[in-house]
């Protein structure tokens, strides 16, 4: 057997060795044939009865999505699904194809979905693009139904680890793959925000998508690796590569053993330095990792995921419950909760009235602009914080905050809130604190406002550093651009960190730098005392501050904050982690 390899997207850490099953990719397999015209009604026929089919299959997996451990955050996507099955553009459109044409059902529909995907590739809004492989999946189900080829995905071989490979993976298939059990899956696509990489991360195995052509270069049975760390995939490894990469199995093995050692331990540096380590979550689902991995609070519960995948809004009932469940799950501990950051990337289905196209949608009607240009929609939100807080101690996170003007528009909506609160006897925490997040250059450069009236502050490194090098992480053509260690990025969060610490404001960081390890002693030197990540990263990182000592940093970060470059930059981070 020839061996190769192939490169992707790694979107969940770690190393799995085990023997391939494909997932059946339908498109791929249509044939085309033409039918008797006797035949056309007994053909249109057949294909709705596999949308119907395909219909109550999606009912029943959103059923059991609902009551299902670790599973719930699936059923909106499910819904989803549902509604995209629907609508007569995927679920009449291609009776007429048959009709017309007296083609097969399968061919009609892949000529359909053909044109469904053109029309998503045109839009401009790179959220609603990627939303064509919801299309795509939908599409493919019924596939498999006119195809014979129905049902679950394949059970894992209990003997070894099973590697799942498909041309994507949808909402109803990784329901199936949590609780299988796989030991790590490819897909050929897939990205940064498609459907499979956001659940990755919570799966714990192993996961590499964009490889392009995995599915059709690799084949049943064969042996392959996946290296989800370095985004590789070695297809029929020889005996020495095999072995090498079983040692280093073994050995990230042992060392996620020895992090949990430390899950208790608490968060200082070897000079007396305590640091707070907090979690990033989604979906109140998240907060068992988070607990698991020694979170000693929340410092971001990105409230905006209640409210995506869904066909309406959440109500303040729903929110309240979801809220008051985190709060509750931390028995005391601080739960920051950011209010809803919609636009840009992230759309909600059930904003689809008060939706219009921006030129920019990253510069456009988002975040607080959003919340404070739907004061309806911002008030049910900030009532069922409001009510939360009663059940733990509750931080509210403003995003996108650029102006005092919009500092003093969000606490009047948050009094009004309180007021209304008042009115009906409804108890909560009248002290809430009230906090703003720093990811835009101009709140850095003049701070007094947000230090003036604001509780505490929390930096969104993605956003800073987007909006500071003018460059869009979405856009592959200048994505290497992003640079977390441009000068520009280090003097503004050096800036940010000194100046709320000095006027006693507690600072976070709450963006994807907290997590990354190499920068971890950077940020302790820039003074930074609170750090908030993604549950999963938290034990190495508390691994790398109990191994720091703040005090021998001081000498190379002072030279850090004057380098000139990005390469100098870079070269003394590197100092700084041989200390």
């Amino acid at each position: 057997m020839v061996s190769f390899a192939l490169n992707g997207v790694g979107v969940s850490g770690g190393i799995a060795i085990g023997r391939v099953q494909l997932v059946s990719h339908a498109t791929l397999e249509v044939a085309h044939y033409t039918i008797p015209v006797a035949r056309v009604d007994a053909e249109i026929a057949r294909f709705a009865h596999a949308v119907d089919e395909v219909q109550r299959e999606l009912e029943s997996l959103r059923t059991g999505a609902m009551g299902a451990d670790g599973a719930s955050e699936f059923a909106p996507l499910l819904r989803v699904h549902s509604m995209i099955l629907a609508d007569p553009g995927l679920s009449e459109a291609p009776k007429k194809t048959i009709a017309e044409q007296r083609c097969n059902a399968e061919w009609a529909l892949t000529l359909q979905l053909g044109v469904l995907v053109e029309q998503f590739e045109q839009m401009d809004d790179a959220y609603l693009r990627e939303r064509k492989q919801d299309v795509v999946q939908v599409g493919e189900r019924v596939l498999k139904r006119l195809l014979g080829k129905p049902g679950p995905l394949p059970a894992p071989v209990a003997e070894e680890q099973t590697v799942l490979v498909a041309h994507d993976l949808s909402p109803a298939d990784v329901i199936q793959f949590k609780s299988r059990h796989y030991g790590a899956f490819l897909t050929d696509i897939g990205g940064a925000t498609s459907h499979t990489a956001i659940v990755a991360r919570s799966l714990n195995v192993p996961a590499v998508v964009a490889t392009h052509n995995a599915r059709q270069l690799i084949r049943d049975s064969e042996l392959v690796i996946v290296d989800g760390d370095a985004g590789v995939v070695i297809v029929n490894p020889d005996r020495a590569v095999l072995a090498e990469y079983r040692l280093k199995q073994t050995e990230l093995a042992l060392e996620r053993q020895k992090l949990k050692r430390l899950r208790s331990k608490k968060a200082e540096t070897i000079d007396g330095v305590a640091v707070e380590l907090y979690a990033n979550i989604e979906l109140p689902d998240d907060l068992a990792a988070a607990l698991d991995n020694g979170a000693t609070g929340i410092g971001l519960f990105r409230s905006e995921f209640l409210f995506l995948n869904r066909d309406g809004l959440p109500s303040e009932d729903e929110q309240f419950e979801a809220y008051r469940t985190v709060l509750a799950g931390m028995n005391g501990q601080p739960v920051t909760i950011r209010t809803f950051d919609l636009g840009a990337d992230k759309q909600a289905e059930g904003l689809a009235g008060l939706a219009r196209v921006a030129a920019n949608p990253a510069l456009g009607l988002r975040a607080v602009r959003f919340c404070l240009a739907e004061p309806r929609l911002f008030q049910t939100q900030l009532r069922a914080l409001l009510r939360a807080s009663h059940y733990g101690k509750l931080r509210i996170l403003v995003p996108m905050l650029a102006s005092s003007a919009e500092i003093d528009q969000t606490l009047a909506a948050i009094a009004e809130a309180k007021a209304s609160l008042d009115d009906q006897g409804v108890p909560f925490d009248a002290a809430v604190e009230v906090g703003g997040m720093i990811e835009i250059p101009a709140a850095v450069i003049a701070m007094d406002p947000f230090l003036a009236k604001l509780d505490f502050l929390s930096v969104g490194t993605n956003d800073l550093i987007q909006y500071t090098l003018a460059v869009d992480r979405s856009d592959e053509a200048v994505a290497h651009l992003y640079d977390p260690l441009h000068p520009a990025v280090v003097r503004l969060l050096a800036q940010a960190i000194t100046t709320a610490t000095k006027a006693g404001k507690p600072i976070a960081v709450c963006g994807e730098m907290a997590g990354e390890i190499t920068l971890t002693r950077l940020l302790l030197g820039l003074g930074l005392r609170h750090f908030s990540m993604h549950p999963a990263e938290l034990l190495a990182i508390k691994q790398r501050v109990l191994t720091s000592e703040v005090a021998a940093m001081k000498s190379i970060v002072d030279r850090i904050r004057r380098a000139p470059s990005a390469d100098r930059v870079a070269s003394l981070v590197d100092k700084l982690n041989a200390l």
